[in-house]
């Protein structure tokens, strides 16, 4: 048995045929259209996502300081259960806020250090404790990231959505389908000559 390949041809919807029908016409349309809007979409939504995070992660460094602040108790020594990735272990510390009032917190510090050590926490401009803001090249990272998931779930939904249009039109030319063959298969759509 000798297998053939048949040649693809492509933009056929497009091209006149005999075998071309509207609704493919409609249909090559509908999907030319929608990944341009899906790109176009895609790309103003992932710049604006990555624009907002740059925007949030530059106010979080312009906000956040550091002050010195002591443990009010002895830190834990090193235990899996109050270890933090990087050796630390959470302890109480006190500092004051630049207004003048003072605040305690848990932050996380090297594991036995006595009650009175000094070390340095990060506080937002009410004074309450706050991680450290992320560094530029890491904030970079972040905001790219951002914006090329935002941009591909929002590319995404819109040719999902193309799809579920297609769907449907496939199934209207399927019923017409039907509905010409069961009027050439009924004894009144036969012609005898």
């Amino acid at each position: 048995m000798v297998r053939t390949r048949g040649a693809r041809v492509r933009m056929w919807r497009l091209r006149r045929n005999p075998l071309r029908r509207r609704s493919d016409v409609v249909d090559a349309w509908i999907l030319l259209a929608a990944w341009l809007i899906a790109l176009a979409v895609g790309l103003i939504t992932g710049l604006a996502a990555g624009s907002a995070v740059d925007h949030q992660l530059d106010r979080q460094r312009a906000e956040r300081r550091t002050v010195p602040a002591v443990l009010t108790a002895n830190a834990p020594g090193r235990t899996s259960a109050s270890a933090v990735d990087d050796g630390r272990v959470w302890a109480t510390v006190r500092w004051t806020a630049p207004d003048g009032s003072t605040h305690t917190g848990r932050t996380t510090v090297h594991p036995g250090a006595k009650a009175g050590t000094p070390v340095t926490v990060w506080i937002d401009r009410q004074g309450r404790l706050t991680s450290e803001p992320l560094a530029p090249v890491d904030a970079a990272f972040q905001v790219t990231w951002t914006g090329v998931l935002v941009a591909l779930t929002t590319g995404g939904a819109v040719l999902g959505v193309t799809q579920l249009v297609r769907l449907r039109l496939e199934r209207r030319r399927l019923e017409r389908w039907d509905e010409e063959w069961a009027r050439v298969d009924s004894p009144k759509g036969w012609k005898t000559g």
